[in-house]
């Protein structure tokens, strides 16, 4: 019970943080940016990476884009930087997504250890920010209805599984997931897709189905690359700040892992309409 009570609490916090955020745009910049750092020890230690190199890449990045046009009218310069740092991270992400499936470990030498924590783990934060300055307007309710889809399918994911799963789904890396979990948490986050539309809006209906679907597939992918890359360290949690939930790594690797995606479907439908 004590141990119940201490996970709902730090969950609590986390929330009411994340959600306090979002009625300030510097505020949810300055979260984010305390999140990265915390989200980058955590991962470097599993990783095996000494370097102090990633905080100061990450904090470039980060600061750069998030503040970009406060200090710069050239928005087309701004939009090639995006597109290029969209393509690099999916192309990094697809990568790991490939690794996942083909490789019994992930493979981690030096330089890929460099290019992980740029693309995959920095850029995350940067198309996180990013998502709530939809179309250059701060606009971050869409960034919370994207933490729903993920805490919907999270929820719905385990409680499925748990209760109905038999099929494993990547019994190797994480054997408490199961194919039934998963389309558990997909139809239960689509379903959270219609309320979403009706009650935040800014988007149809439509968007954020297409968007559940991406959060559910990807999330899912994310959490399970993490479970990887922690099961190659010989760790349970990626850390300890949360008491009860490990990580803060451990938290958001679902969104992290979907936040580049999350991003390039957003610029399609910006162009298409």
């Amino acid at each position: 019970m004590k141990e119940l009570r201490t996970r709902l609490l730090s969950g609590i916090i986390y929330i009411v943080l994340l959600i306090a955020s979002l009625f300030w745009q510097h505020a949810l910049i300055i979260l984010f940016y305390i999140f990265g750092l915390v989200c980058m020890g955590e991962f470097k230690k599993l990783i095996g990476l000494n370097s102090f190199s990633p905080y100061i890449v990450f904090s470039i990045l980060y600061f750069g884009f998030s503040y970009w046009k406060l200090f710069s009218d050239a928005n087309e310069v701004f939009n090639e930087g995006s597109q290029i740092l969209l393509t690099l991270s999916v192309f990094v992400e697809l990568l790991l997504i490939k690794d996942l499936f083909s490789e019994k470990t992930i493979p981690l030498f030096e330089s890929k250890r460099f290019i992980i924590t740029t693309f995959y783990l920095s850029s995350a934060f940067v198309f996180l920010i990013s998502i709530a300055n939809f179309q250059n307007t701060f606009t971050p309710l869409i960034l919370l209805g994207s933490f729903i889809l993920v805490w919907v399918n999270d929820t719905f994911a385990y409680i499925v599984g748990k209760n109905f799963g038999k099929q494993k789904l990547f019994s190797s890396i994480s054997p408490k997931k199961t194919v039934e979990g998963f389309l558990g948490g997909l139809f239960f986050a689509c379903v959270a897709s219609y309320f979403i539309g009706h009650f935040i809006g800014i988007l149809t209906f439509n968007n954020w189905l297409i968007l559940s679907v991406i959060i559910s597939v990807f999330g899912t992918l994310g959490d399970l690359i993490e479970s990887k890359f922690k099961r190659q360290a010989n760790v349970k949690d990626s850390g300890v700040i949360m008491p009860g939930h490990g990580g803060l790594l451990d938290r958001l690797d679902s969104i992290i892992f979907a936040a580049p995606f999350i991003f390039l479907y957003l610029r399609i439908i910006t162009y298409v309409s």
